[in-house]
């Protein structure tokens, strides 16, 4: 079944993207490319218990299997050795992606506490927009009574944007929840 918000940014938003940003061809407006959760375990990698614990929830909340990320170097101050485990990461694709972002902005984000909206200042020099949860329960396939420890989980949003307004117009297009009032 083809998701709904593919459906909508191919029939609605491209057009809205185009007459905003002053596009000719509708292969020029922004779109997102992929999506990246990436979830740190700390001193929590080295315990396998903990670590297939993340890899579970990791896995209920994008709907595959997420890898596990090893540390490049040995860095002293961190407590790192070269090879070892240092959390565990998923890349969103296509109909993936979107069935995410469908439940992140509709689920997922209003159950955050005290939630104020998403700042616009996560946009990187390559245009792609980065924000962190603090809580990864926000998401309802996660069993909070089996949850060990509550967890972050960095969200990067991967778009073939060329410039800032391009991704807030794509995001907010998107419906994404972006604040005025921290920008």
């Amino acid at each position: 079944m083809r998701p709904r918000l593919k459906t909508a940014y191919e029939k609605e938003i491209i057009s809205k993207l185009m007459s905003k940003l002053n596009l000719k061809n509708k292969h020029e407006a922004p779109k997102i490319d992929k999506i990246i959760l990436n979830m740190g375990l700390g001193e929590d990698a080295s315990d396998g218990k903990k670590l297939k614990s993340c890899v579970d929830d990791m896995s209920l909340i994008a709907g595959q299997k997420p890898i596990i990320t090893k540390f490049k170097k040995s860095i002293s101050n961190f407590k790192s050795r070269k090879g070892t485990n240092a959390g565990v990461k998923v890349t969103l694709r296509s109909n993936k992606m979107y069935e995410f972002i469908d439940r992140l902005v509709n689920i997922a984000l209003p159950r955050v506490k005290d939630f104020r909206g998403l700042t616009s200042k996560g946009i990187d020099s390559s245009y792609n927009y980065s924000f962190g949860i603090k809580e990864h329960i926000i998401f309802p396939e996660v069993n909070f009574d089996k949850v060990e420890k509550i967890r972050g989980l960095d969200v990067t949003i991967v778009t073939t944007s060329k410039t800032k307004e391009g991704t807030l117009e794509l995001l907010k297009g998107f419906n994404f929840p972006l604040n005025n009032k921290k920008n």
